[in-house]
């Protein structure tokens, strides 16, 4: 197979890529888009497990029906955590937070924080 021809848009996202403040933020906000979009997958197999269907789940959680064709169809949802945790429950799920491989810094930044909001309240 011919490899792919690019377009003026990959030119030019490979130009932006190469600024590395760019790269940087591309990078967290593709990695919000991704998690939020595996969690979406994962409730609709939870619900397609539970036997529900997408209406069934919508009387579930007293929400419209479209609400939940978009959040579990649309490729761009962004869903508030109350919707998430109401289909969490309806389907038998519930969440958890784990920390990543990765978070070590982030509890050194937060230890760092509630130190400094310690010291100021007392």
């Amino acid at each position: 197979m011919a490899p792919r021809t690019k377009t003026g848009f990959d030119r030019y996202f490979d130009e932006r890529m190469r600024n590395p403040s760019f790269a940087a933020e591309y990078t967290e906000a593709r990695a919000e888009i991704d998690a939020i979009d595996t969690l979406v997958r994962a409730l609709d197999q939870a619900r397609e497990r539970s036997g529900l269907t997408k209406a069934d789940l919508a009387r579930k959680i007293d929400a419209k029906p479209e609400i939940v064709r978009r959040l579990l169809t649309a490729s761009s949802g962004n869903p508030t955590m109350a919707t998430v945790l109401k289909v969490a429950s309806a389907v038998g799920c519930h969440l958890e937070l784990v920390a990543n491989a990765k978070s070590h810094a982030g509890r050194r930044t937060f230890r760092r924080t509630e130190a400094a909001r310690n010291r100021r309240e007392g």
